[in-house]
């Protein structure tokens, strides 16, 4: 049964197959990732029981065995095996009298999310354009400017003008370093590897409590299940590495009071949609700090470039962090209040 219906495995949409006394004959990939089960466990159990409130799934029985169904329609609440509502709109159908059900379930928030997506994927091509466009127009005159100071102070009558050339030397170079970060991420070329995420994960573990060794606990909830991804190992490093550090920092009170905590997540999600393409498998990395939060004034452009939300921060952070992410075909996403702050990083899995 399973083979007969495989192509069914490609869809987004939830589908069950019923018999006439509701218990599932067939389930595809979608309704088992959303109800977080598989199609053994769930394949021979009443589709009933999944439903919040199941009398319109029954109405619907009693329409078929009375070959009264064609088609009905109804929102209803599913429940995972974690017991996590997730809200969808149902069509019933059966093709003829005696013949089992086909059960469609659309989540309800699928297009909100999908509208999401589309936003994050055309902030990250805007934060790409606008980040190579500015360090350009900064770069051109920036030489100019910095060869003039120098050729200034060679012609001073006096050593203490030389105090106000070497401000400007100094300052030149600084923005010199700002927009050669700016412009690092799309000059670098991808360096293609079998990656495994895990390794990632522990050398910025590594490497976050050598600079913080008090004060700072980290814990790992992965996955190792996890295939190894087709990536450039830097950098995810330096894309988890950014998040992690910025994150620290967000709890600088919490260190120093030795209650800050960094979770480092990882699982497997299936059929995913990330740039427009639909994937059977992707990773699932989160990155969870018990920080403060983000201020709700940056929330909507956080991966802006220049956005910091502490003083003294460049901003560059999570914008290098997204580039990277779009590079490798995924997507970052954040979700923040106080006590928790979440960066979810989706990469498509071979």
């Amino acid at each position: 049964m399973h083979q007969r219906f495989a192509v069914l495995d490609n869809l987004s949409t939830l589908i069950a197959l019923v018999s006439n006394n509701g218990q599932v004959v067939y389930s595809n990939s979608a309704l088992e990732a959303a109800l977080v089960s598989s199609h053994r466990l769930i394949v021979g159990t009443p589709l009933a029981q999944y439903f919040q409130e199941a009398t319109a799934f029954q109405n619907a029985l009693q329409a078929a065995n009375l070959q009264q169904l064609g088609t009905l329609s109804f929102d209803a609440v599913l429940i995972d095996s974690f017991d996590k509502a997730l809200s969808v709109y149902v069509s019933a159908s059966q093709p003829e009298p005696n013949a089992e059900i086909w059960i469609e379930m659309h989540p309800q928030d699928a297009q909100a999310k999908q509208e999401r997506e589309q936003r994050l994927s055309d902030q990250a091509q805007a934060n790409k354009e606008l980040v190579r466009n500015l360090a350009h127009e900064i770069k051109n005159p920036l030489g100019g400017i910095r060869g003039a100071a120098q050729l200034l102070e060679m012609d001073l009558p006096s050593p203490d003008l030389k105090e106000y050339t070497q401000v400007i030397i100094h300052e030149s170079d600084r923005l010199q370093s700002l927009v050669d970060r700016l412009l690092a991420p799309h000059r670098q070329a991808k360096i293609v590897s079998d990656v495994n995420i895990h390794e990632v994960c522990e050398r910025v573990r590594s490497v976050v409590l050598a600079q913080y060794p008090k004060g700072l606990q980290i814990k790992r909830d992965y996955d190792v299940s996890i295939p190894e991804l087709r990536a450039d190992k830097e950098q995810l490093i330096q894309v988890v590495l950014n998040i992690a550090q910025n994150a620290c920092q967000a709890m600088g009170t919490l260190i120093e009071n030795a209650q800050a905590q960094l979770i480092l997540k990882t699982r497997i999600v299936n059929q995913v949609t990330l740039e427009r393409h639909r994937y059977k498998l992707a990773l699932e990395l989160h990155i969870i700090d018990n920080g403060p939060g983000i201020e709700e004034s940056i929330k909507d452009t956080l991966f802006f470039p220049l956005v910091s939300g502490r003083d003294g921060g460049s901003g560059l952070g999570l914008t290098i962090a997204q580039t990277f992410v779009v590079q490798h075909g995924g997507q970052i996403e954040c979700s923040s209040v106080p006590g928790k702050t979440d960066f979810k990083i989706l990469l498509p899995l071979p």
